[in-house]
């Protein structure tokens, strides 16, 4: 982390702070319209960050998006981004334990409350899609023992005022450094951990396939799981239309009899979860961050970086 707390970090803050007491100042769904429009304007002049996108979304889909289909997907993936930072900035405010209803939506979360009832501890996981954020600050607030792992903002001034905000309805947050020791103790005491999962882990984590090409994944999640012998619980909040509602699921659950007579179970798991968040993306792929270097490393004896054919299959170089 590299800690700033210097002039123009204060600026930078204070910037953000105008920026959530204006938004603050209209209706929610008003500000995405904003958002929405912001969006357009940065996706004609950022064209770096646009290749990006097209790049990704090439990679993934291959002769499956034609080029109309390219141009309005990576103009979605914009839109929402944007969006989802005016949310980031002033819409958690309008979540408590009895307005939440009015803006997500459960679907298939009956097993999973089940889980969390029973206090026995359970891994939550996500992707960066939707609102990240939203399951595990939801649950907190209507009283579950949740917990979110973070990786702690550059400025100082920034980061205080996320955790204050997200910590304002009991969502404890943990410092991504050095989190192993704390985590399993929440887990024992049968609390909730909730984590995004799909980061790039480096050369020394373990490669899985998403969306046909090899990614390199943390192994951390699955040593947790099975250290603490929880299940894991893979969903996602997504995006319901243009306004500030959303549906909240979970699509896949890890249960720890699955992997105990697996040959090599942190694998097997992390390629299941990997699975499970590659299904969801498919179904709103708008809502991913494609910009996200997800396969900056790649494995030792990979010649050259894979492209994905039409089918989803891999081709390498020879």
């Amino acid at each position: 982390m590299n800690d700033q707390t210097g002039v123009k970090a204060r600026a930078e803050y204070l910037a953000i702070r105008l920026a959530a007491f204006v938004l603050q100042m209209f209706p929610i769904d008003l500000n995405l319209r904003t958002a929405r429009w912001i969006g357009r304007i940065l996706w004609r002049v950022d064209g770096r960050h646009r290749k990006r996108i097209d790049d990704h979304l090439r990679a993934s889909f291959g002769a499956q998006l034609d080029d109309a289909e390219l141009r309005r997907m990576s103009l979605a993936c914009v839109e929402h981004w944007a969006m989802w930072f005016v949310e980031f900035l002033c819409a958690f405010r309008l979540l408590n334990e009895w307005s939440w209803s009015k803006y997500i939506k459960p679907v298939a979360l009956e097993e999973p409350i089940k889980l969390l009832l029973g206090h026995k501890g359970a891994i939550l996981l996500t992707g960066h899609y939707g609102n990240f954020e939203l399951t595990a600050y939801t649950l907190a607030a209507v009283g579950f023992d949740v917990a979110a792992v973070m990786r702690p903002l550059d400025n100082r001034y920034v980061n205080d005022f996320v955790v204050r905000t997200r910590s304002a309805r009991g969502l404890r947050l943990l410092d991504k450094k050095g989190v192993a020791t704390e985590a399993e103790d929440i887990l024992k005491q049968g609390g909730a951990i909730g984590l995004v999962a799909d980061q790039d882990a480096g050369r020394k984590g373990v490669f899985v396939d998403f969306f046909g090409r090899k990614a390199s994944t943390y192994k951390s999640i699955a040593l947790l799981a099975m250290r603490c012998e929880v299940p894991i619980l893979i969903g996602f909040a997504r995006r319901c239309g243009k306004r500030f509602q959303y549906e909240a699921s979970i699509s896949r659950v890890i249960a720890p009899d699955e992997w105990r007579d697996r040959d090599d179970p942190v694998r097997w798991i992390t390629q299941e979860y990997t699975t499970a968040i590659e299904a969801f993306v498919r179904e709103a792929p708008e809502q991913y961050l494609w910009i996200h270097r997800r396969w900056k490393s790649r494995p030792r004896n990979e010649t050259t970086t894979p492209a994905a054919t039409p089918s989803g299959s891999v081709v390498t170089g020879q």
